[in-house]
Parts: structure tokens; sequence; C-alpha cells
């Protein structure tokens, strides 16, 4: 597995991290605990050595689920985790004051059994704190040895600037794909800007990209797709048309649609880390060979060129999710 380097932090990862929400929240059912486990160290054996978690997923379970997994591999990987959300009474609440931060770190390094946290993000901005305060309060954590590298996850990028003038960002995590490319009007610029990389998540458009979801798609009541409004029939329909440029191109290149998937976000910038969330093993394969794949300079812009001309319908999240983002 290639290694990349986060922009100018120095921070080394995989290049295709493993994203572990949907190990235990998000997509439906918590998977078995065990399979999990497992496949998460067969990921360490193909080279991946980045993983991504958060403490609202589950709530705790799934740091939980990363930090037993990883215990044999201490200082080997690179762990990510965020603060900033809190579950209150089953409803999702941004909470960064300091005092929630100083808790929050301490719960996960527990959770995780690590004494620094190697990258550790705000998940939504809190529009109640100032960043200017959340950012002393992760350089104090970085000062006492408690955290590594921070980052912010959605965040706008005046929140990024302000944040990173009081303590350098090594990355900032937000959802990219063929699906959804609105971070190359803003985000892509400043980041290249100021040295900071770029962690996207739903690589895979949630999974669409892979061509295996249709407007006949149904998702359990605990799969976060069912109030997307992207993954309305309607505009799983209309978008048939990405799949299909997808298709023919891995058909030519005789890869699989989601390595092309994965193949075009690694080959936008050197600075790019994409983590999709894999449950099966032939999924994870699946995934990491896309690190092999080349895109010539030709198929790129030809592909550019046809994804220009395609529009998406339907948003990425509902409209109470969609308010907490680009802060």
């Amino acid at each position: 597995m290639q290694k990349r380097k986060l922009g100018k932090s120095g921070l080394e990862v995989s290049a295709i991290g493993l994203g572990c929400m949907g190990m235990s929240h998000g997509y439906g059912p918590a998977a078995d605990k065990k399979e999990m486990i497992s496949l998460i160290h067969k990921a360490i054996d193909q080279g991946v050595n980045f993983f991504d978690t958060a403490e609202v997923y589950g709530p705790f379970v799934n740091e939980e689920l990363v930090g037993e997994a990883l215990a044999p591999f201490k200082g080997k990987v690179v762990i990510a985790t965020k603060f900033g959300i809190q579950m209150e009474n089953g409803k999702q609440m941004l909470d960064s004051k300091p005092e929630r931060i100083r808790q929050s770190v301490e719960g996960s390094l527990k959770r995780l059994k690590v004494d620094t946290i190697d990258l550790y993000y705000q998940h939504r901005v809190d529009p109640s704190v100032p960043i200017e305060e959340v950012a002393g309060v992760v350089k104090d954590l970085i000062t006492e040895g408690k955290v590594k590298h921070w980052g912010l996850s959605e965040a706008g990028v005046g929140t990024i600037r302000r944040a990173h003038d009081v303590h350098p960002l090594t990355a900032i995590q937000s959802e990219y794909s063929m699906m959804w490319r609105s971070p190359e009007e803003e985000l892509l610029p400043v980041l290249e800007e100021l040295g900071i990389g770029f962690v996207p998540f739903s690589p895979l458009g949630k999974g669409f990209l892979t061509g295996k979801i249709d407007k006949n798609a149904t998702f359990v009541n605990s799969d976060f797709r069912n109030i997307v409004p992207r993954f309305k029939p309607e505009n799983l329909e209309a978008n048939q048309v990405l799949v299909e440029l997808i298709q023919n191109i891995a058909v030519v290149k005789d890869l699989t649609p989601a390595q092309i998937a994965l193949a075009w976000v690694l080959a936008q910038k050197n600075w790019i880390v994409p983590i999709p969330g894999p449950r099966k093993l032939e999924r994870l394969e699946e995934n990491l060979g896309a690190a092999e794949v080349e895109l010539t300079p030709k198929e790129l812009s030809d592909l550019n060129d046809a994804l220009s001309k395609i529009e998406i319908a339907g948003d990425r999240y509902p409209g109470e999710y969609a308010s907490r983002v680009g802060k």
C-alpha cells in the first residue's frame, strides 16, 4: 500500500484509510464485532494504517471496537476520532465547550486504549463556541501530549483559516466523490494554499457509485440513507446516468465501478486520503485495489468533462443535517 502525507503536517498514512463508522452505526444494525475486528486486522495485513472513528458513533461503541481491534498494533497505526457531537434524548447536539472537549478526549483515550490521539477532529463546528476557543483547547491538549494532530469536519473555509491561525490543522474531513464535487470550488484551493490534508468520507457516494443501488433499493429504519434526499427512488433513478458512466469506464479498464470511483478521488491531489467504509472482506479488497489503479491525464480529463455535464439529483443531507455544514 502506498503512503501519503496529509498536507505539510508530516503525518504519513496509507493512501486509502478505513472508515469504521458503518461497522456499528449509521447503516443499519451493527455488524458482528468479531467479524469487524477480523476485517480491521485484514486491512492492516494489506497495508492500511489509518482508521477513522468518532465518539458519537454508537455512541461510544465504535471507538470501543476500534480500540479493541487496534490494541495489538499500538504505535503502528494512526487513529482519527472526533469530538463535538453529543446524543441527548436520542438527538444529536453540537457541544464544543472547552469542558466538554476535555471530557471527550479522556473518554476517547480510554475507549481507544491509547495514550495519545493521533488525529482529533471537531466533528461539526459549534456556532456557540468561537473556533479560536476550540483551537486553543486542542492546542493545549497537544502540548499536554493527549493529541498529536487536529482537524475539522465539514467546516467552511473561513473557519478553517481562523482555526489554522491558532494552531496548524493537519486535515479537513468532508464528503467528496464523483457525486459530490462541491469541495473543488473553495475548499481544495484553500487546503492547498495552507498545506492541509484532505480526508474524504463517502468517496463511493454512500454506496451508490458501486452500481449496486437502484430505484428499487430499500433500507432498514436504522440506515441513515432512509432520510437522505439523494436516496429517494426518483433521485436514484435520475442519477443512474452517473453510474452508467463509471460502469463503462470500469469495463474498458477491467476494474469495478468502486475502483474507478476511488481511483478518481485519489488522482485529484496527492494529499487526499479517502476513507471508504466496507464491512465485508471482498469489498475491502476491492477498495484497496483502487490504490494501484492509474488514470491517465487524458482519461481523467475525459472523465471530468463527462462529469461536468451530469447534474446530480437530490441533496446529500436532510435539512437538519445540512444546516450544520460549511460553517
